[in-house]
């Protein structure tokens, strides 16, 4: 036979399978009715585990892992069908669907913000590109935002979340998980550090740098390439400058924006000092109450997963069987505990999505713990 022959008999093979599947569906749908009907939970380990053991047995040895998968996959289209079926809403549908029903139609143009650092922080940047007219509060901490926003001193935060060289900012994270507080907007902004310093220095007498630790980190290689040079770790770029600057001294320098050089008269000793000329960081703006504005494409999420094999294959099934795009997967240990980890999911989506609704009704009803950080734009 040649490859026209194989695939019109691969045809008609998928003909069959086709009919089979909407045969097996049809059941499903039956058995979900019985499922709602008696108060059982759409998930049977057991009963899964039973099919598999019985399917793979029926092939030959080399052809049962890709039945196992197969029928997997199966299992996880099945019941998505099945919840979709037996709910069509959850408490935290309800919430969202609340949220959306009391947040204004535009995204507020005048607050009161906190942000870390001081003035000439790429945090304040961010605050600027977000708001129109912005009520700036400085805080020395990440955890001075949160504490600022929970108090109610303001009504949003802004801070990093991640950077395109330096990877996530881990202490926030934490705090989101510590505070529950909701993520209502979100930009990218590119980070050019400099080197700068007071008047009268140069780069070969410095012998102290100053700088947040996220901004060494992503200025690892031009730091490497000097010598008995010590590095200072600052709350904050745009503090690390202001600390330079009130010194006075001539050997000491601060990685920072160059904006920092006007506010506080410092100049220019090298620029690009990044190791990568795309160097971006994503801010986020939290606030303690949901708040989603119309056109919200971008979902985050966090899951608290059991601790034993497949279970984060389970979730990511899910995604796939609904066909959501997942645009960021990242574990965090979980504090106290030992060998657990948290998962945090962006998710690209439309809050309006059906997709999505089905999407955090399953996550709530399988796994053992479902937060929603917010929906909105980045802007």
């Amino acid at each position: 036979m040649d490859i026209k022959d194989l695939r019109e008999s691969l045809n008609a093979v998928d003909d069959e399978l086709v009919a089979a599947f909407g045969r097996r569906m049809e059941l499903a749908k039956q058995i979900a009715e019985y499922k709602r009907e008696n108060n059982v939970s759409v998930s049977d380990r057991t009963r899964e585990r039973e099919v598999i053991n019985r399917v793979t047995g029926m092939v030959e040895p080399e052809l049962a892992t890709y039945v196992g998968s197969l029928y997997n996959t199966l299992f996880d289209l099945s019941k998505t069908y099945q919840n979709s079926l037996m709910q069509s809403e959850s408490k935290l549908t309800r919430d969202i669907a609340a949220a959306l029903e009391r947040t204004g139609e535009t995204f507020p143009e005048r607050a009161v913000v906190a942000c870390q650092g001081t003035e000439g922080a790429y945090s304040q940047f961010a605050c600027d590109r977000v708001f129109k007219y912005p009520s700036i509060m400085y805080m020395d901490d990440f955890e001075g935002v949160f504490r600022a926003v929970g108090s109610g001193l303001c009504r949003y935060g802004v801070l990093p979340l991640e950077n395109s060289t330096a990877g996530s900012v881990t202490a926030v994270y934490e705090l989101m998980q510590k505070y529950h507080f909701y993520i209502v907007a979100s930009t990218r902004m590119y980070v050019g550090h400099v080197l700068l310093a007071n008047r009268g220095a140069s780069l070969a007498n410095i012998k102290e740098i100053f700088s947040h630790e996220q901004a060494i980190n992503q200025c690892s290689n031009f730091l490497s390439t000097l010598d008995g040079v010590k590095i200072t770790v600052c709350a904050n770029t745009a503090t690390a400058a202001k600390a330079v600057a009130e010194s006075g001294r001539t050997d000491a320098a601060a990685i920072c924006s160059p904006e920092c050089a006007e506010l506080y008269n410092l100049r220019l000793i090298s620029e690009r000092v990044a190791n990568s000329a795309n160097n971006y960081t994503r801010f986020i703006v939290i606030s303690k109450d949901v708040e989603i504005y119309p056109g919200a494409s971008r979902t985050s999420l966090m899951a608290r997963l059991a601790h034993k094999p497949g279970s984060l294959y389970n979730v990511i099934a899910r995604f796939a069987a609904l066909g959501i795009n997942l645009t960021k997967l990242e574990s965090r240990p979980i504090a106290g505990s030992d060998f657990e980890f948290a998962f945090y999911f962006d998710v690209d989506a439309s809050i309006y999505s059906k997709e999505l609704a089905a999407l955090i009704i399953q996550l709530e009803n399988e796994i053992p713990e479902l937060c929603y950080l917010g929906s909105y734009n980045e802007i």
